[in-house]
């Protein structure tokens, strides 16, 4: 197809089998997600019916396509077009100049994967601490499994407890729960109103909302509910909010009114209070006591789980179907995007002992591999169910496979480089009391 036939394809998908709502606004330039509010998952749809209408291949490099803005970019993919020549690599770096850049030098890239652990980390890197470690917690944080055999990535059973304990452990710093689920609604907003009126220059104020209930921020997952952190601090028009978002890294103003109303919704209940001011350096000892308890080197629980969902729906179980699956994997984008977190902690420990740059580089590039080996999962099994083709099923498997295979590799990496730095540390006189896995 020619670039204009296959921009008419993507017309035809999203406004027929998609139905999508917001076809006034689709041209070549529009933006997927800002003017046509798609999320990555409406993408992989459309990936999907191009293949299955339109004859249009969407293989890894197509969905692993990075830098896609706009429909002309999203058509580009299925364009033939030649390629430039690549120029000559550069000569290799002397490994002691490495320490100059990459992860040593001071603009290493902050990756942003749980709106709890920004929230905080926000207040650690505005006093110049290394907020890192609290991300260990993260590539295997909990998630919750519903009665159809669904993730959650929120859940009545995953608490962010074990967080707050573990951050008070490695930095030194209470961080006090304001919000009473014994209260209703109206007293709980009461109550954020009042520490947001005497809240000081130095205190933030977290309070758990709807981003679904909140257009005006970007939300690039779609979710309904969207359960997200943020921190809203009043201005001197009584009317506004200034709201700090460290996770999807926003900031700005947005009617109090707005913001009150996402807080309202029945879906989300939560929030918490804490002072810069307190926060303090973590200790080589106890941050490394986190990172063995965050690092998980038997199991890969998110694949675990999707290997157990997969067999659920192929087996028919609770009634299930294979049609099902792709309501069981639709929150799999919001889990899949934590295991960016191990950056973090080869980050940490490639700073602490001085390795080289070249090695780091390596395991990102294997961290990326696993998150994109993770979406491709998510697209052969969103083809499996609608297809309902049970020959797909082994490609499905195959992909599990190869997904737990590069986890182990990256917490083997990990590990064996953790174990080296932590031989060196000074041996603790007793396990912190409040050691528990996040």
């Amino acid at each position: 197809m020619i670039r204009s036939d296959v921009i008419d394809a993507i017309r035809q998908v999203l406004s027929g089998p998609m139905q999508h709502r917001r076809m006034e606004d689709f041209s070549e330039t529009a933006r997927l997600n800002e003017d046509l509010y798609l999320d990555s998952i409406l993408i992989l749809q459309i990936f999907l019916n191009l293949e299955l209408e339109h004859g249009l291949m969407a293989d890894d490099a197509v969905i692993s396509a990075k830098n896609i803005v706009t429909v002309g970019d999203l058509a580009d993919l299925f364009v033939e077009t030649e390629e430039a020549a690549l120029p000559e690599p550069a000569a290799a770096t002397e490994p002691m100049l490495e320490y100059e850049g990459g992860v040593h030098g001071e603009e290493y890239f902050d990756v942003k994967v749980h709106c709890f652990v920004s929230c905080l980390c926000d207040g650690l890197k505005r006093r110049g601490i290394d907020h890192r470690p609290f991300y260990f917690g993260i590539w295997d944080a909990p998630f919750g499994l519903g009665p159809r055999h669904e993730l959650l990535y929120h859940d009545a059973s995953v608490s962010h407890e074990p967080f707050r304990l573990w951050f008070e452990q490695l930095f030194r710093a209470p961080v006090t729960p304001w919000y009473d689920h014994g209260r209703s609604k109206e007293q709980n907003i009461a109550t954020f109103l009042d520490l947001l009126r005497e809240r000081s220059e130095t205190e933030d104020i977290m309070v758990m909302l709807d981003l679904f209930h909140l257009p005006e921020r970007e939300n690039k997952f779609n979710q309904n509910p969207f359960p997200h952190y943020l921190m809203p601090e009043m201005t001197e028009d009584p009317e506004v909010f200034f709201v700090r978002d460290p996770d999807f890294r926003w900031e700005g103003p947005i009617a109090r009114d707005l913001v009150l109303n996402a807080i309202a919704q029945p879906t989300v209940a939560g929030g918490y209070r804490f002072d810069t001011a307190d926060f303090q350096p973590a200790r080589d000892t106890d941050v490394a006591a986190y990172l063995d308890v965050c690092l998980i080197r038997d199991r890969n629980p998110l694949i675990d789980a999707l290997r157990a969902i997969l067999a659920a729906h192929a087996d028919g179980r609770d009634g299930l179907a294979l049609a099902d699956l792709t309501s069981g994997l639709r929150e799999l984008p919001v889990l899949a995007i934590r295991k960016y977190a191990y950056e973090h902690g080869f980050a940490f420990i490639w700073r602490a002992a001085r390795l080289p740059n070249s090695e780091f580089e390596h395991w990102c590039v294997e961290i990326e591999a696993l998150h994109q080996e993770l979406k491709n999962i998510h697209f052969a099994a969103m083809k499996l169910a609608q297809t309902g083709d049970r020959r797909l099923i082994e490609d499905v498997n195959r992909r599990i496979d190869r997904a737990d295979a590069l986890e182990f590799s990256i917490k083997a990496g990990l590990a064996t480089a953790f174990d080296a730095w932590r031989e060196g540390l000074p041996k603790a006189s007793e396990t912190p009391r409040k050691l528990a896995r996040a």
